[in-house]
């Protein structure tokens, strides 16, 4: 079982309505305690970030972590004041109803992966010829037109095949020749027939998948303890750069996911071996640079409006943090 399956499109579903949402997060933190909302349960994708929150515990920021049903609830309960720290793609959120959000650091980036037949060497030979995406007008056919701008070429027939496994297995029974799909599933492909696929450059800057991010009024009232969450955040992510098997120490150490099976658990290395392989974590915690990757990427897939030029960073980010924490870093 390999843990490295995106929750990726999940993000783009998030419509301009959401703020109309009533979002239910159970009783309200101690006093003290920084009110952190996930969209999905604790697990092995958001392990990290509950080991960089134990860190910044050490420190006396001590947090308490609300699971929602749905990412559009988190968002929406820190839209509403009742969480302080969410982890999403609030992007669309800040564009369309003008809310004080702001992000401050990259959890995690779109690393998926460009698998064709090996009858065509490169993306120029793909001009005109028929291409496989998981659905109209999602993450992977963004990917696709970035690419197909990129590369100067028009793809012909488009056809649509939900799931990056049903994807592969169209492949492998030769029914499809090129497609893009996650990690797991391009791992799982050359391992059965490298002979016969290959893959193609993808982004050189894959657009953020999951965001760190609050409300521009706690950041300014909660300074101190920002800064210490972020600093945690990007120290950690420097770690997993040269020992990804960290995040795995730090839960034994600190007890985390303890009421997860063995099997879930024996997960958590590869995933973050794999995960620092691939370009899944920014060991720079994004800013800047991913910003302006998810401008391109957003506005392509239609949960922005553009032009991606158009768009300013400072809207969308609150990058004193991570400046901060770099620079007490190093680098």
């Amino acid at each position: 079982m390999n843990m490295i399956v995106s929750r990726t499109m999940r993000g783009l579903a998030l419509a301009a309505g959401v703020t109309a949402m009533l979002a239910t997060a159970g009783p309200a933190a101690a006093a003290g305690k920084v009110r952190v909302a996930l969209g999905d349960v604790l697990s092995v994708e958001t392990l990290a970030v509950a080991v960089a929150l134990e860190r910044a515990k050490d420190r006396g920021v001590d947090y308490e972590m609300t699971a929602f049903a749905k990412e559009e609830l988190a968002i929406q309960s820190i839209v509403n004041g009742q969480m302080d720290i969410g982890v999403g793609t609030p992007y669309s959120v800040i564009q369309k109803s003008k809310v004080p959000l702001k992000i401050v650091f990259q959890m995690s980036r779109l690393v998926f992966f460009p698998v064709v037949s090996k009858k065509y060497p490169d993306w120029k030979s793909l001009n005109g010829q028929p291409f496989t995406f998981h659905a109209r007008g999602t993450g992977t056919e963004a990917i696709g037109n970035i690419i197909a701008k990129r590369e100067g070429i028009q793809f012909g027939d488009r056809s649509y095949v939900p799931g990056s496994e049903n994807r592969i297995i169209a492949m492998m029974n030769g029914q499809i020749d090129a497609t893009i799909v996650d990690l797991a599933n391009k791992n799982l492909l050359m391992s059965k027939a490298s002979d016969r696929f290959h893959v193609l450059p993808g982004l050189d800057d894959p657009a953020s998948d999951e965001l760190i991010f609050a409300s521009a009024g706690w950041l300014k009232d909660n300074q101190q303890a920002a800064d210490i969450i972020v600093e945690e955040l990007l120290r950690l992510w420097r770690d997993m750069k040269t020992n990804p098997a960290v995040v795995e120490e730090e839960r034994a150490k600190r007890g985390l996911l303890s009421d997860q099976p063995k099997e879930i658990l024996a997960e958590v290395v590869p995933f973050y071996i794999e995960g620092a392989k691939e370009g899944l974590f920014d060991p720079n915690g994004g800013g800047a640079k991913a910003a302006k990757a998810d401008f391109d990427f957003y506005t392509e897939a239609g949960q922005m409006q553009g032009p991606a030029s158009s768009l300013k960073v400072e809207d969308y980010w609150d990058l004193g943090p991570l400046e901060r924490a770099a620079k007490k870093l190093g680098g």
